[in-house]
């Protein structure tokens, strides 16, 4: 429907104001241009004489005055003599083609601010009935298309059921243009909210119907901002964990019309709550963060739901919640813990985590010159001569503690295999404190002392610290979101927990973090500060400095209660953390976690050897096994550009979880690794369902074409006629005609008369 502001100009001037913007301005009478302004000016000339005198006044300006107004209406009426017109091509009647585009996805099912649905409005404007349609019809050849995952032809929108699961408006647009690309075509309609979860890139149509001069109309179907809405946007989780592993869960939660409020976030496994977290919602619009601890007790392929409760007067119900798919795994992650001297540190380490049936930590302490006690190893051969020689051996542990030795225990090859064991294998290292550790064992300017999350050289410490100081513990801000330290926060309220009660002592001094690194912990002393808990990643792995030589304190002090597992827990969660994400020989991902049925999955496996070199000779095979117990096995192809690298593709139809299995072919040695994925109904079409006016905006202007919503689109069969576009004819529009002129010379003569009358001439 035009604008009142439309409405006026098209009253006065006669046509809409696109025309105007589209047409050229012409004359039905020809002559030369010398010969107009020589009629011009004898109008003007008469006029001019004409008052020359003027009975009852001399007065000069009373004379230009009226000779002016009079020569105004005079060359107004020369002007229509010459017929002014307006050169407008248009097309054929019924020689060109308008493809009509119409959203059939589940977004459309909407009620915006509990109105009718997108559905209806869509039904209303093209159904059989329809004014719009029958405007189309009596100009263009209109073709009908639906379109959500792929575009369809339809012959009524009756058809249509708002059933698709999926957006993908740039594909539509492609295939509707390549479709229509033999016939004479004006333009195309899009009805839509703007929806487009596809995963093309828009730029390249928006290129191809620009270089074609095919505009494209948009109506935007819906609010392009709800008045209440809150929506989980995005979970982010590890992949995978070890069962009974604590760990982070970064939840994206956006809100309209919820500014402030409080909600709970609650996560559930199979049903049961194994998480709540109690936020505020942030303005409208934001997305916030929010950091939620999650521990998962069951191992498997484990399901999470993630949901804010509905609130009151929400638009849209379905996108309170996401799911998301975890990799649960039971096995026993191996850790070498090496020490350089006996002491209680090793000893209630050890304690700390003898329970847990997930970590087995081998220790190797030095008693004497030369001489080593192995604890919880596997065979009498392991680690018979020592701390290992080469890098397959040491590369068969998850993760290393480096306890108090000192750096000229290793030989110059033994730290470079550290170092590598962190960047090149992806392992974690552990550097606890002691009077041979840091630079106080020497290790400023290893091989390792890039690894370090701190600087180990000393500096920056006052000289009035004494050799030996005590720390009392703090928890950082970012501390108060990590796993590992949950078992300090969780007891901050009330009675607070050892780790922030009970001092411990170190004899390092490493005040001064790296660029990128990280505290948990900090300790204090009087003035000074220094990390008690740091960390940084490095290459593909991590490194965690803990620069204190007590940390037993936090168990064996007279203030703790004996059932306290706080140091435990801490202990526990400390090495499941440093072993989580180091991975395998050969390591199996999945492009995406969920997936709808028919979509697309790509497998991709990393395989190294023993020493973690890349290969790129082997032949893998993945066996996907669906819900129902079907095997597929697809060969792994080597991804050239990238070394070490293999990937497949499939679209899995069966709905629930399936299983993937990656193993190498004979000869290279039983390697194998799983993974998982879930084909189910993702509910894409309900996030970001707010009317998309930018991007369709967009769309229109780079294509020439023009935005719309269902109030004003009344006006697109005639601005689709002013595209130029197909077989055309040129129509002349007179303009001498237009009401504009009538009024504007009215208004002369009666300024004339008025001015007159005022200055007594009449």
């Amino acid at each position: 429907m035009p604008t009142p502001l439309e409405n006026l100009f098209q009253l006065l001037f006669k046509y809409r104001p696109a025309v105007f913007a589209e047409g050229q301005l012409a004359f039905g009478v020809a002559g030369p241009m010398a010969l107009v302004l020589a009629i011009a000016g004898v109008a003007l000339l008469a006029a001019l004489l004409t008052y020359r005198r003027v009975g009852g006044t001399n007065s000069v300006r009373d004379r230009l005055v009226l000779g002016a107004l009079r020569g105004a209406a005079l060359l107004l009426v020369v002007a229509c003599l010459f017929r002014p017109m307006l050169l407008i091509s248009s097309p054929v009647p019924q020689r060109n083609f308008v493809g009509v585009l119409v959203d059939d996805s589940r977004s459309m099912q909407i009620a915006d601010g509990g109105r009718q649905t997108r559905a209806d409005i869509v039904r209303g404007a093209l159904g059989p009935d329809s004014a719009l349609l029958a405007a189309l019809r009596e100009r263009f050849q209109v073709r009908l298309f639906r379109f959500g995952a792929s575009l369809d032809r339809i012959e009524r929108v009756t058809s249509l059921g708002f059933d698709g699961v999926e957006t993908r408006l740039g594909d539509a647009i492609a295939q509707a243009r390549q479709e229509l690309d033999a016939v004479p075509l004006s333009g195309l309609v899009v009805l839509t909210d703007g929806a487009d979860n596809g995963s093309s890139a828009m730029d390249p149509e928006l290129m191809a119907l620009r270089a074609r001069a095919v505009p494209v109309f948009t109506v935007g179907i819906g609010d392009d901002r709800f008045a209440r809405d809150a929506e989980v946007e995005r979970v982010e989780l590890p992949r995978q964990v070890l069962v009974g592993s604590s760990f982070m869960a970064t939840v994206l939660v956006r809100q309209r019309g919820l500014a402030g409020a409080r909600v709970p976030l609650i996560v559930e496994d199979d049903g049961r709550v194994i998480a709540r977290e109690e936020i505020t919602l942030g303005p409208d619009g934001a997305s916030l963060p929010v950091r939620i601890p999650v521990t998962v007790a069951d191992a498997g392929a484990r399901s999470l739901r993630f949901h804010v409760p509905l609130q009151q007067g929400e638009h849209v119900a379905q996108n309170n919640e996401r799911r998301a798919l975890l990799d649960v795994r039971r096995r026993r992650e191996k850790v070498l813990y090496v020490e350089g001297e006996p002491r209680y540190e090793v000893r209630f380490i050890r304690e700390a985590v003898e329970a847990d049936s997930n970590l087995q930590l081998v220790v190797l302490q030095r008693t004497a010159q030369e001489k080593y006690l192995r604890l919880n190893v596997d065979g009498p051969a392991e680690l018979a001569g020592g701390f290992p020689r080469s890098r397959a051996e040491l590369f068969r542990y998850r993760a290393i503690v480096l306890g108090s030795i000192e750096a000229s225990a290793f030989t110059q090859e033994q730290l470079r295999m550290l170092a590598d064991f962190v960047s090149v294998r992806g392992g974690g290292i552990l550097f606890l404190g002691g009077r041979s550790a840091y630079a106080e064992g020497g290790f400023s300017g290893t091989p390792l002392s890039d690894i370090y999350p701190v600087y180990v050289d000393g500096d920056a410490v006052p000289d009035s610290l004494t050799p030996f100081f005590e720390l009392t513990t703090r928890l950082t801000p970012a501390g108060n979101t990590h796993p590992v330290t949950q078992a300090a926060r969780r007891r901050e309220r009330g009675d607070s927990s050892p780790i922030l009660r009970v001092p411990v002592s170190s004899v390092n001094r490493v005040a001064r973090l790296k660029p990128g690194a990280i505290t948990l912990l900090e300790g204090t002393s009087g003035r000074y500060r220094q990390p008690v808990l740091a960390y940084q990643r490095f290459g593909r792995g991590l490194a965690v400095a803990m620069p204190i030589q007590d940390s037993f304190r936090w168990y064996m002090d007279a203030s703790v209660p004996v059932e306290d597992a706080t140091y435990r827990t801490l202990w526990r969660q400390l090495l499941r953390w440093i072993t989580s994400d180091t991975p395998d020989q050969l390591k199996v991902t999945t492009s995406v976690d969920r997936v709808r049925p028919g979509g697309s999955v790509t497998v991709r496996a990393e395989l190294a050897d023993s020493s973690f070199v890349r290969r790129n000779d082997a032949r893998l095979t993945a066996r996907v096994i669906a819900p129902g117990g079907a095997v597929r096995e697809l060969p792994l192809e080597w991804v050239v550009d990238r070394d070490g690298e293999y990937q497949a593709s499939l679209a899995p139809d069966e709905p629930g979880t399936h299983t993937v299995v990656v193993s190498v072919g004979a000869g290279s040695g039983h390697v194998a690794d799983s993974a998982f994925f879930a084909v189910a109904d993702l509910g894409a079409e309900f996030y970001g369902a707010e009317m998309r006016r930018p991007l369709l905006q967009r769309i229109a202007q780079e294509t020439g074409g023009k935005f719309y919503t269902p109030a004003t689109m009344s006006s697109l069969p005639d601005d689709i006629a002013l595209s130029k576009r197909g077989v055309t004819v040129m129509n002349q529009m007179d303009l001498w005609d237009m009401p504009i002129v009538l009024v504007t010379l009215i208004a002369l003569l009666g300024a004339e008369w008025v001015y007159r009358r005022r200055k007594g001439l009449l």
